[in-house]
């Protein structure tokens, strides 16, 4: 196990995020128009029309992936949480209809029914960053400024 440590949190926002609008692509948006380098994603709520999600189907490497994807269905987004590195956002979901509840890595296609309210919060000193473990995955780490 690795942890990384912060005792600054800077600018926590809030986010409307419009019907019709494609969840994840205004996600973003929102980082590269604010300059967010490094943040958490502590909590949204929406409704889709559409979604796709991608969960692993296997516990062996290299992981087999599967994606799961609805067209005009109704869906609640009922938890999102999130890791900004680099200023890009890795998000997982999850999401129900009526019959059961789906979890996975978010994916472009999620589009706002009804409303959409996601709250990302900035660590300014965060530092961390995605690099390919052995197996060849994303795996988060932080590298002090002067090994970049």
């Amino acid at each position: 196990m690795k942890y990384f440590e912060s005792d600054k949190l800077g600018k926590v926002y809030t986010l409307r995020i419009n019907p019709g609008e494609d969840f994840l692509h205004e996600i973003e948006n929102f980082i590269a128009q604010t300059g967010i380098r490094y943040g958490v994603i502590v909590s949204g709520i929406a409704t889709f029309s559409s979604c796709t999600l991608h969960m692993v189907t296997t516990t062996t490497y290299p992981p087999i992936e599967h994606f799961e994807k609805w067209e005009n269905k109704p869906l609640e987004l009922s938890a999102v949480s999130g890791v900004i590195a680099d200023g890009k956002p890795h998000i997982h979901l999850v999401v129900s209809d009526t019959k059961a509840a789906y979890s996975g890595h978010c994916e472009p296609g999620c589009t706002v029914l009804y409303l959409c309210e996601v709250v990302i919060a900035e660590i300014p000193d965060g530092n961390f960053h995605r690099i390919k473990d052995n197996y060849g995955v994303m795996q988060l780490a932080h590298i002090s400024e002067n090994e970049l």
